[in-house]
């Protein structure tokens, strides 16, 4: 009995996130710093949570595969499943072996997604359609977030930048920025790569088909570096011949640099004021300390490699832009890429009032990211708003009815579950959610009725007139994720706490 417990405490933590009027979370470190964040993503809350009962450390597994997967929907999953395992108890104390409930379930998990299945639509092949699927899809999931104010703003940047990549999911990509100042409609999507530094001095401030070097060496070599070496000489000229052995040893690393071809060099460690001025001498633009991050996604727009070796010019393969500029935003100084080789990078640079408001946008924004990405590979699409959930709850009913034995009061059970998120959405609204959802209910015994909740208005609403949609992907992970989570606490029928390994003594 523990196991539910302290798996349902945790459904009900993050119950109160979901939904259009969805409440958020602090979360406050009890580390040093005391750092605070404010959150409304399911996964981000339970990852920072402490938790000691091993039946709610499955739910926050779930939820962080959920995350990785297809990257929204991380509440729903954890809610679903406290609401099969609040169930499954009651099952329980009727006397029905949990096995049997666990049979229950799969069937019903099956239907449901079969449920589903019927029910989905698919655009692809008509682009405008398709784009505005994918619209309604971001502004969906972005209205249960921090940015639902000007969802249809950040659902225009994430579906254009998702639309570049052009099928492929790797986010790698798109690049955010986060940068304080100015308000959350400031921000914007911008083609090509910006990095986070200044340009050095004397230095040119704009390139046209730039060659780019990207590297990761050291640049300070003018020194005799072999720690505790001593040198002994007879008079001060040897110290000058010495210094000016070493500055000839520098001047041949950068002329190899420049035999290149190259017109922009960017280094992941710092360049001596020495190199850099003989950089600045040849009209090359040098950049120092620039971040790995930026480092390897700069190399993988560009199309360049890293290097760290300069000896065969022949064999490093450069990376190309059509122009390089230094652009202000707010106060910094960034310098920009444009025309890169890969046409699908795109950097979202986003302003805000506070970090706690950017960190916050940007986690809204990866969500929506993921989702689309998984989107434009999977094109099928259903409904939102509790729509999805009535369907299936519906399907698995009849098919209770349609069970012999006990299974049937699992599967009942499993239909009950699903409502549960339907009636949350409602609650967190403050609407009336028991009679909302016996309304629901009604609604879907007609045929192809495309009602659901609607919070804004307070009542039913068409779903279909709203746009508001979610994909298919996300909703089949949530219910077989969260079937199976409950499964594997279902099967749980003791907790042992076992000793902790002995180190064995090595003599």
């Amino acid at each position: 009995q523990a196991s539910f417990v302290g798996a349902m405490a945790i459904a009900d933590l993050v119950k109160s996130t979901l939904g259009p009027k969805g409440m958020d979370k602090i979360l406050q470190s009890t580390g040093r710093g005391r750092s605070v964040t404010v959150t409304n993503d399911g996964a981000t809350i339970l990852k920072s949570l402490h938790i000691d009962n091993p039946a709610a450390k499955v739910l926050v597994d779930i939820s962080k595969v959920q995350d990785d997967e297809v990257g929204d929907g991380t509440t729903s999953v954890v809610v679903l499943a406290g609401e099969l395992l609040r169930e499954a108890e009651k099952l329980v104390n009727m006397k029905i072996h949990p096995m049997t409930i666990i049979a229950g379930y799969r069937m019903a998990a099956e239907c449901a997604r079969n449920a589903l299945l019927q029910k989905t639509m698919d655009n692809k092949d008509n682009t405008d359609k398709f784009r505005s699927d994918l619209m309604n899809i971001a502004m969906t999931t972005l209205s249960s977030k921090i940015l639902s104010q000007d969802k249809e703003y950040f659902a225009e940047l994430a579906v254009d930048a998702v639309l570049r990549l052009k099928g492929s999911t790797n986010l790698e990509s798109i690049q955010i920025l986060k940068k304080p100042g100015g308000s959350l409609k400031d921000s914007f999507l911008d083609e090509g790569f910006i990095l986070d530094k200044k340009i050095g001095l004397g230095q040119p401030k704009r390139i046209e088909n730039a060659n780019i070097l990207v590297a990761n060496t050291a640049m300070d070599t003018d020194k005799v570096k072999i720690y505790g070496a001593r040198v002994r000489v007879d008079s001060m000229s040897k110290v000058a011949d010495i210094e000016a052995a070493e500055k000839q040893k520098m001047r041949e690393k950068v002329e190899k640099i420049i035999g290149h071809g190259i017109n922009c060099f960017v280094n992941r460690q710092l360049i001596y004021n020495f190199p850099e001025e003989l950089f600045a001498d040849a009209g090359i633009l040098a950049v120092e300390h620039a971040d790995f991050e930026g480092i390897e996604r700069l190399a993988l727009v560009t199309g360049g490699d890293i290097a760290s070796t300069f000896d065969n010019p022949e064999s490093v393969k450069l990376g190309h832009c059509k122009l390089i500029e230094e652009i202000m935003i707010g106060e910094d100084r960034l310098i920009h890429f444009s025309g890169v080789a890969m046409g699908q990078a795109c950097t979202i640079v986003l302003r805000g009032a506070s970090e706690h408001v950017l960190d916050e946008a940007e986690r809204s924004l990866h969500d929506a990211l993921c989702v689309l990405s998984q989107t434009v590979n999977d094109t099928r699409v259903i409904f939102g708003g509790g729509w999805p959930e009535m369907v299936m709850s519906k399907e698995v009913d009849e098919l209770a009815r349609r069970t012999p034995g006990k299974k049937s009061h699992a599967i009942d059970a499993f239909s009950r579950a699903l409502q549960a998120i339907p009636t949350i959405i409602a609650d967190n609204a403050g609407l009336d959610s028991a009679e909302l959802i016996s309304q629901l209910r009604a609604e879907h015994h007609k045929e192809n009725s495309t009602v659901g909740i609607d919070v804004i208005s307070g009542g039913l609403g068409d779903m279909q007139k709203r746009g508001i949609c979610e994909a298919f992907k996300v909703k089949q992970a949530i219910v077989l994720s969260a079937t199976e989570a409950a499964e594997m606490i279902l099967r749980v029928d003791e907790i042992i706490t076992c000793a902790p390994r002995r180190r064995e003594d090595r003599m």
